[in-house]
């Protein structure tokens, strides 16, 4: 016997209350889950026209910063956005997305030098 995690309407075709209450509520967690995706690939873009990065590399300095500031990457990426709309960045964002970028940096030199 198999059971779903959805639970069957009614013969009349309605859910009660409470299955309506949980739907509503994952829905509206998807929602957020989209926009928040969308916001992160945005900073991710503007982080590699900026830097001369690949996504990948974008979304590495992201996650730094929001992980060396506790802060979550969707807000850190919010706050990458409204950066190139001219508001300042937070203080811990700033510092940490600069050493994000010498640390960066210094790994690409790193790698120049034994290529070379």
């Amino acid at each position: 016997m198999t059971t779903s995690r959805v639970p069957r309407p009614s013969p009349d075709g309605t859910r009660d209350d409470a299955t309506n209450a949980r739907l509503e509520q994952e829905n509206a967690q998807l929602r957020h889950a989209v926009n928040s995706h969308a916001t992160v690939d945005q900073a991710i873009g503007v982080l590699a026209a900026i830097h001369r990065l690949a996504p990948v590399a974008g979304f590495e300095m992201l996650r730094e910063v929001s992980q060396h500031t506790n802060i979550m990457l969707h807000t850190v990426a919010e706050s990458v956005i409204t950066w190139t709309l001219g508001q300042p960045l937070p203080e811990p964002v700033g510092r940490e997305l600069d050493a994000a970028v010498r640390r960066r940096s210094r790994r690409q030199h790193a790698r120049q030098g034994k290529a070379g």
